[in-house]
């Protein structure tokens, strides 16, 4: 006898063989399973069966059936129903694997229904070894469509690997050690009680037809979770309960000392027993569920069916019951809540050390540590590393329902060449929401390019205590996006050369034998050259039967090269690549032309990278990029060079964001780099959308745009809120007591070389006439109707009396705060005036709204931005400029924004004029599009696209340890 079984978790169901002889009087228990009935012939047995069968007699089993399944079900649709007023699309899921392809049964597919739920099942071969079947099982755990898990006819050759593979949260029948601990411990609120177990409790209830409180029960032959279970279930209602084999040697004492029997199994043919007339019995020796038949055991013909089918019928709607409370804790869990997140601790030095010593001396967290603590799911994410990892698209289906949280952005003063630290402070202020005030927060930055990290400005992963980690990582290639943008604008270039050398040399029918090949006797048009067929209107889509006229206009694009607008790229600063000559090999047949080398963040599939909303947007944007003009002034587009699908492969992990953390490990993503001044200088929509789910209702997202605010955050407004229809609550705009000094008339600052005096003394009088460009960049916030925090990134040489007239001035010139701020030597603590100032502007009222109407002209969108943002008198149109505003609107592009390229040294096209320049005329040189980006884009003044090493660069100081592997010299 046995009072404990909480060890035995490896068990087989069976079913109880019995025959039916001709003339034979057998008796049946109450049994689980249509066509398997538990008989005990008459040899040797009294087989009556007290109460039990009275019952049945009385009201027959179909009733008792009925009414206990016919609760269970209805209850199951209700809390359904109550959940799905919240969530109407929500239907939970059921995968059954199990072994062979045996049927599941129309039984429980109809109690399935009628609840409002789906099944399917995960059929294996019955040779699958135990790894293959808990690797399936892993599989399924980690999809978020299904919502419960239960295996069937697995025989006792399978360990408890296989039953605690099931995650618990899914674990329908509640056999996984961690629900039968819970289930022990009283933890009934998180357990899942087993289906059978269970139904056996109800069963005994009701055919007792008293409490059970004081009763006898005896689990014979019942082993594994079964038995755990039920002794758990039945002591806590007072019953005194005893287990034990069929081949106990006192089991006929035992058995009529019971009050009520649970039978768990087959009774060997060669023990006899007898029975009690007033014993009543449960049969649970056939598991629906698990369905195994051990050796030496067969089930009943199905002619021999009886009545006792209420233990699995209940146990069906208890398991189906089971499903849609774990889908219910499951949207529970889903819901935005405070993250459960262990923030690093910083100890702050004095003086503080350089950025690679502080990243460097931090240790990060694992990286799907991080994720879960955010509520990511394991097949979420995309490991690179230990601390860095891409996070899927599909999240934001599987969120889809939750609201957005608080979205700020931070931009700047017009700044120095040295930069204000605009990454710094985002950076600081998500560590102060989330390690400081215990506020859900996301920072969301764009990757760096490696020019300005070898060239001048350094890396972007923020500075002193308030960095990204590891900086070196974040800094050198991350996981390689820029390396794809490389890789896809390079093939999109060679495309467009390739193919005007090859129309230049070939005939039409031999352009048409090599674009449409003749394979195994047979050509056929790919999908591509289907969809150009489409958009050229020729219908016929047999390439045997295309007229010479329609081949003609099919293999023909008739590139214009002195149109070619799409220049190839690389991730370095190289001034010798702004103006070449390609083709000069003989092989290339004298077709060369002029070209140049842009650098890789300014590609238009940055850009878009920048701007997609998923996949199948990217996709789409990809064949509408424009590359050149036809000789008939026609846009020619990458879908045309049928390049679009070889674009979108290229380009299928990079637009994932990647996850990181900051020094006191709060979550990060890092996704896009464009550039400000030649580009829209924000991170990915991606980014912002997937980071809005993460943080809940109540948490904060805070996104950078680059440079001044009337570069990165006018295009962040006109042009990503545009593409992510996302509205930003406030406004955090960065500004230094230097760069404030150099617009009130300071000298020159320069990268490299040491500042003069008037930046290291207090100088009240520059620091106030430089607040006018301050002024000026509360005003350009205003004309979006958007709260402004002004947060002073405070350095040490700055004076109080100076910290205390900028915030002064901040706050009569509109921002509804102004906070200095010591991140970069405190970390995160060092901002927590700057957390709570954004926490009360984030509820001020917020009256968002574009500067422009996209359906007004292009010159009018232009001067809107070079007279309200800018403070230029006019503006002034070269005669290149004219023609391709001209051309882009003939072609049906003038309804896209606009995205200025433009110093960002000034509010003017004149780097040397500093502060507030007026009655200037802005000119604008030359006007390009950015048609799979969706922007116009005019290039104010002479703006290069490939910047240029100094005579110092960075790369001077940067080196590697051939001992520890270790990057020193990165800032």
């Amino acid at each position: 006898m046995r009072l404990s079984a909480l060890c035995r978790l490896a068990w087989r169901p069976a079913v109880w063989r019995a025959a039916r002889k001709s003339g034979g009087g057998a008796r049946t228990l109450l049994c689980p399973s249509k066509g398997c009935p538990a008989l005990l012939p008459h040899r040797g047995i009294c087989s009556t069966w007290g109460c039990l069968a009275k019952q049945q007699v009385a009201q027959g089993s179909g009733r008792l059936q009925n009414s206990l399944a016919r609760e269970v079900i209805e209850s199951s649709k209700k809390a359904l129903s109550i959940l799905q007023i919240e969530h109407p699309t929500f239907k939970p899921t059921l995968s059954i694997v199990q072994v062979g392809d045996d049927d599941l049964g129309q039984e429980m597919r109809s109690f399935a229904d009628e609840i409002g739920l789906n099944i399917v099942r995960s059929c294996l071969p019955r040779d699958y070894i135990e790894s293959e079947v808990a690797d399936e099982i892993i599989k399924l755990n980690e999809d978020y469509n299904i919502h419960g898990l239960v295996l069937r006819h697995f025989n006792k050759s399978y360990t408890s690997k296989i039953l605690n593979a099931v995650k618990p949260e899914k674990d329908v029948n509640g056999v996984t050690d961690v629900n039968l601990g819970r289930l022990v411990h009283g933890d009934m609120n998180e357990c899942v009680i087993p289906p059978i177990a269970s139904a056996v409790i109800q069963l005994l209830e009701k055919l007792a037809n008293t409490s059970l409180d004081g009763k006898k029960v005896l689990l014979l032959g019942v082993e594994g979770p079964l038995e755990v279970s039920l002794q758990c279930l039945l002591q806590r209602k007072g019953v005194m309960t005893m287990s034990c084999p069929w081949e106990m040697k006192q089991l006929q004492a035992t058995l009529h000392d019971a009050d009520l029997v649970v039978v768990g199994s087959a009774k060997p043919k060669e023990i006899p027993v007898t029975w009690r007339s007033e014993m009543t019995a449960v049969n649970c020796s056939y598991d629906f569920l698990h369905g195994w038949h051990s050796s030496g055991e067969q089930p009943l013909n199905d002619n021999d069916q009886t009545p006792g089918e209420v233990v699995n019928q209940l146990a069906m709607a208890m398991c189906l019951q089971n499903l849609v409370k774990l889908s219910e804790r499951w949207i529970q869990a889903q819901q935005c809540k405070e993250w459960n997140l262990r923030c690093l601790k910083l100890q702050p030095l004095s003086p503080v050390p350089s950025d690679i010593e502080i990243s460097r001396g931090q240790s990060p967290k694992a990286v799907d540590v991080l994720a879960r603590e955010i509520g990511l799911l394991t097949n979420e994410i995309e490991i690179y590393g230990q601390t860095k990892a891409k996070v899927r698209l599909s999240l934001l289906e599987r969120l889809k329902d939750q609201p957005d949280g608080n979205y700020v952005l931070v931009a700047g003063i017009t700044p120095t060449p040295l930069g204000e630290g605009k990454s710094t402070v985002t950076v600081g202020l998500v560590q102060a929401l989330t390690a400081h005030l215990k506020v859900n927060s996301f920072a969301c930055l764009r990757q760096p390019s490696q020019g300005p990290t070898f060239g001048v400005k350094g890396g972007a992963a923020g500075g002193g205590y308030a960095q990204v980690i590891p900086m070196e990582e974040f800094n050198l290639h991350l996981t390689g996006d820029i390396h794809a943008i490389t890789a896809a604008n390079n093939l999109l270039a060679a495309a467009i050369d390739a193919r005007i050398l090859h129309e230049s040399t070939q005939s039409d029918k031999a352009l048409y034998n090599r674009l449409v090949p003749l394979v195994d006797g047979v050509r056929k048009f790919s999908a591509i050259q289907l969809a150009r067929l489409k958009r050229l209107g020729i219908n016929n889509t047999d390439p045997a039967t295309l007229t010479e006229e329609e081949i003609h206009r099919f293999v023909r694009l008739d590139i214009d090269p002195s149109t070619i607008t799409w220049q190839r790229v690389v991730d370095t600063n190289d001034r010798f690549l702004r103006k070449i000559t390609i083709g000069e090999a003989s092989t290339e047949k004298k077709f060369s032309r002029l070209a140049q080398f842009d650098i890789a963040v300014a590609s238009e599939i940055m850009a878009i990278l920048a701007l997609t909303t998923s996949l199948s947007d990217m996709k789409e944007r990809m064949g509408k990029i424009v590359v050149a003009n036809d000789k008939n002034g026609q846009p020619v587009t990458a879908e045309d060079l049928g390049i679009t699908g070889a674009l979108s492969v290229l380009m299928k992990d990079a637009i994932k964001p990647t996850l990181m953390q900051t020094l006191e490990g709060t979550p990060v993503f890092v996704h896009a780099g464009p550039f400000a001044n030649i580009a829209h200088g924000n991170s990915s929509v991606l980014a912002d959308k997937i980071a809005l789910k993460l943080v809940g209702k109540d948490g904060f997202v805070v996104t950078e745009a680059g440079f001044g605010a009337d570069i990165g955050m006018e295009k962040f407004f006109n042009i990503k809120c545009r593409a992510s229809g996302l509205v930003p609550r406030v406004v955090v705009l960065v500004a230094t007591v230097r760069a404030l000094k150099m617009h009130g008339g300071g000298p020159n600052v320069t990268a490299g070389a040491p500042l003069k005096k008037e930046y290291t003394e207090e100088n009240l009088k520059l620091v106030s006439d430089g607040c006018s460009n301050l002024r000026k960049q509360i005003e350009i916030a205003q004309l979006f109707g958007v709260p402004v925090v002004v947060a002073l990134n405070v350095f040490r040489t700055d004076s109080p009396a100076e910290i205390d007239l900028v915030c002064e001035i901040a706050k009569q010139s509109g921002a509804s705060d102004a906070v200095p701020c010591n991140h970069w030597s405190e970390g995160g603590r060092g901002s927590v005036g700057l957390a709570q100032a954004v926490r009360r502007a984030a509820n001020q009222q917020n009256s968002f709204r574009y500067l422009y109407d996209l359906e007004l002209p292009i010159v009018e969108k232009i001067r809107i931005i070079a007279q309200k943002v800018y403070g230029a008198q006019d503006i002034e149109l070269s005669p290149t400029a004219q023609s391709q505003i001209d051309r882009y609107s003939q072609q049906g592009f003038g309804n896209l924004p606009i995205c200025m390229a433009k110093t960002h040294l000034s509010l003017s096209h004149m780097p040397e004029r500093k502060g507030v320049p007026t009655g200037f005329i802005l000119p604008i040189s030359d006007v390009r599009a950015s048609i799979g980006a969706g922007f116009i884009y005019p290039l104010v003044g002479t703006m290069s696209t490939m910047p240029g090493l100094p005579t110092r660069p960075c790369f001077y100081d940067i080196d590697l340890d051939p001992e520890t592997e270790q990057v020193k010299g990165l800032f």
